[in-house]
């Protein structure tokens, strides 16, 4: 399927509640059968960091995320085994866009020079240049203003979008309300 010969899963927590086929150990099964490797990058390109440092008010800022130690040493792995695999990178959501793999590692793999091209939903793909399109239109921005460079109008739809897709931490009682949920 597109040639892909690695997986590097890039959600924070490799579980997913309602579709257990993509727990980590189920998934890594199911792709082995198909021989292609996984690899789990959450921790160092997952959305949720650990670092107090890429959090503003509670919710994570990707341009510091993307500043970090961690996120860079995830980058290299991935630019590393690019020498060796076809990777995909792999979390949640189903419209790139919607998602931090773009956002935030799609494009700092693109500003490393590399080639991105995203596997949609249906089987086709999108280059990331027609997705960084997709974005521009999705926030009703002109490409060409006349104060701002077609760069700038970019950066701005990334911090846009980055901003309505962040990760917020929960306060503790939001958590002791969920697990209440959680439990019946």
């Amino acid at each position: 399927m597109h040639g892909i010969t690695a997986l590097a899963d890039v959600r924070s927590s490799p579980y997913s509640q309602y579709n257990p086929q993509f727990n980590r150990e189920s998934l890594k099964a199911a792709l082995r059968c198909q021989g292609i490797q996984y690899v789990f990058l959450g921790e160092e390109l997952g959305a949720r960091s650990e670092d107090p440092k890429c959090y503003k008010d509670g919710k994570v800022q990707f341009d510091r995320l993307a500043q970090t130690e961690l996120f860079r040493e995830g980058l290299e792995r991935v630019a590393t085994g690019s020498e060796q695999y076809k990777i995909s990178l792999m979390c949640a959501e189903k419209d790139p866009i919607e998602c931090h793999r773009t956002i935030l590692v799609s494009r700092s793999l693109k500003e490393s020079g590399f080639s991105v091209i995203h596997i949609l939903a249906d089987g086709k793909t999108e280059a990331h240049e027609d997705l960084e399109s997709r974005l521009i239109a999705m926030f009703k921005m002109n490409n060409h203003d006349l104060f701002l460079s077609a760069d700038e109008i970019l950066k701005k739809a990334y911090t846009k979008q980055g901003e309505a897709i962040a990760y917020t931490m929960k306060t503790e009682e939001e958590d002791a309300d969920s697990r209440k949920r959680a439990q019946g």
